[in-house]
């Protein structure tokens, strides 16, 4: 497993705590048997939706998962960066490689409701982005170059100061256009 990656470790431990199989817990979260052997390996992250499936399955909130050390009382990110980056992967087995570098804004902030990050995005390398789907809201602001959200049917194009807010039970991708992107990203999922 990279050293890197000790979110599949975490999602085992927990997972063996609650007396759990690996498969109770795809059928619980409604991921992929194989995704979720992959992810406990370290192979891979997924993408937000699984994630947070994965998180309501074994009864705790996206934030407790992805934090190693929880921190009481308000929470300061000097520079608008992070020390951790995330790179979430797709939703299926086969996915290796994300388009998304996550640095989360509220890591170790406990009993969080909400996910702020700034994310580095790059353009898609498919024609046709791959949606997601997940519980809540999210809200984005354009900090840097330009950005396309494929939400439902339609298409929105934004650009450095814009901002998005909109229901994540819709399926939706955000990638980049032309060259890489910063967004500031703030999602809700309830618990």
């Amino acid at each position: 497993m990279p050293e890197t990656n000790k979110l599949g470790l975490k999602i085992r431990q927990l997972r063996e705590m609650r007396e759990m199989t690996p498969e109770q817990l795809a059928e619980q979260s409604g991921c992929h048997a194989d995704l979720l052997n992959r992810i406990e390996a370290g192979e891979l992250i997924p993408s937000l939706a699984p994630l947070m499936n994965i998180a309501r399955a074994l009864g705790m909130r996206l934030g407790t998962l992805l934090d190693d050390e929880p921190h009481e009382g308000a929470l300061v990110i000097r520079g608008g960066q992070s020390e951790d980056v995330i790179r979430f992967s797709g939703q299926t087995p086969q996915t290796e490689k994300s388009n998304l570098a996550f640095h989360s804004l509220g890591a170790g902030k406990q009993d969080r409701h909400m996910e702020p990050f700034v994310i580095d995005v790059e353009p898609s390398t498919t024609e046709t982005p791959s949606l997601s789907t997940h519980e809540g809201e999210e809200f984005i602001y354009v900090l840097d170059g330009h950005i396309e959200i494929n939400y439902g049917q339609n298409v929105y194009q934004l650009e450095a100061g814009d901002s998005i807010y909109y229901d994540s039970i819709v399926p939706h991708n955000v990638h980049a256009t032309g060259s890489s992107a910063r967004i500031l990203a703030v999602v809700y999922a309830p618990f």
